[in-house]
């Protein structure tokens, strides 16, 4: 079996000796062997974790949030591995799209284009669909918080309407990455609200002094009721529409009081 020392670790990775020390110290990643002379060994499984700890540092987590979930009794290093790959695949859209939208701001400034028309509005849904989801919208909201959310997505310029969306999208495979966590601790409280921010843009309410409590927690209970809200990867996901409700819902009682 094959065997690192630190100094092979920290080169094979990509992290420094220092960075290996500190994991050791602090219990995130000890070595398999420590020989008689103190050196470091590390095997096969700690490869894995590192690569697991590496891969969370990537998607923000703290080293204490990584070392809670990596040493959870019910971890699943295949579901994980399965997350981050859908994570990565995220990001990678997500850049493809960044640079999509400095392309965008680039025409806009040159050629001065305004406001997003309402076929951009609602893209991606033929003409039908967007009339249907517009009518359905009005019926749970009413028809002035529709017109408020519309009037205020059309006063966006194109760059700034794509980037909340990509933002949009980035908080949804966060919150999926998180999905086995508690929805009421703080890593997952701390993401509900950047949810929270992104949400009340679309409604165009971000400004109002309203907190919106009762309409934030409502719209977690119609994640859980209506599987095309949390539609993940194509498919319906009502694990995740619950998990995404719990947490809404803590929020909302206990961030949104007035």
């Amino acid at each position: 079996m094959s065997r690192y020392s630190v100094t092979k670790l920290a080169k094979l990775a990509g992290v420094s000796v220092r960075t290996l020390h500190l994991y050791d110290e602090i219990g995130l990643l000890k070595p398999s062997i420590r020989t008689e002379a103190r050196y470091r060994l590390y095997g096969e499984q700690e490869l894995l974790r590192l690569q697991q700890i590496l891969f969370y540092k990537e998607l923000d987590f703290s080293l204490q949030e990584i070392c809670t979930i990596l040493d959870d009794p019910d971890f699943d290093l295949v579901q994980a591995l399965e997350g981050h790959k859908s994570s990565l695949e995220f990001r990678r859209n997500r850049l493809t799209q960044l640079l999509m939208t400095i392309d965008k701001t680039i025409v806009k400034l040159k050629d001065k284009q305004q406001m997003i028309t309402d076929d951009e509005l609602y893209a991606g849904f033929a003409k039908g669909q967007a009339d249907a989801y517009r009518n359905e919208a009005i019926k749970k909201w009413g028809a002035q918080a529709v017109e408020q959310s519309e009037k205020t997505l059309r006063q966006m310029n194109k760059a700034d309407f794509t980037q909340l969306k990509v933002e949009s999208e980035e908080i949804t495979q966060t919150l999926v990455s998180m999905l086995y966590m508690d929805p009421e601790s703080e890593s997952v409280q701390k993401q509900i609200a950047r949810h929270y921010t992104i949400i009340r843009k679309f409604w165009g309410t971000v400004n109002k002094a309203d907190k919106q409590a009762e309409a934030y927690s409502g719209l977690g209970k119609l994640y859980v009721t209506d599987e095309r809200y949390t539609v993940i990867n194509g498919k319906p996901n009502p694990e995740f529409a619950l998990f995404l409700s719990k947490a809404m819902s803590y929020f909302a009682k206990t961030q949104l009081k007035e």
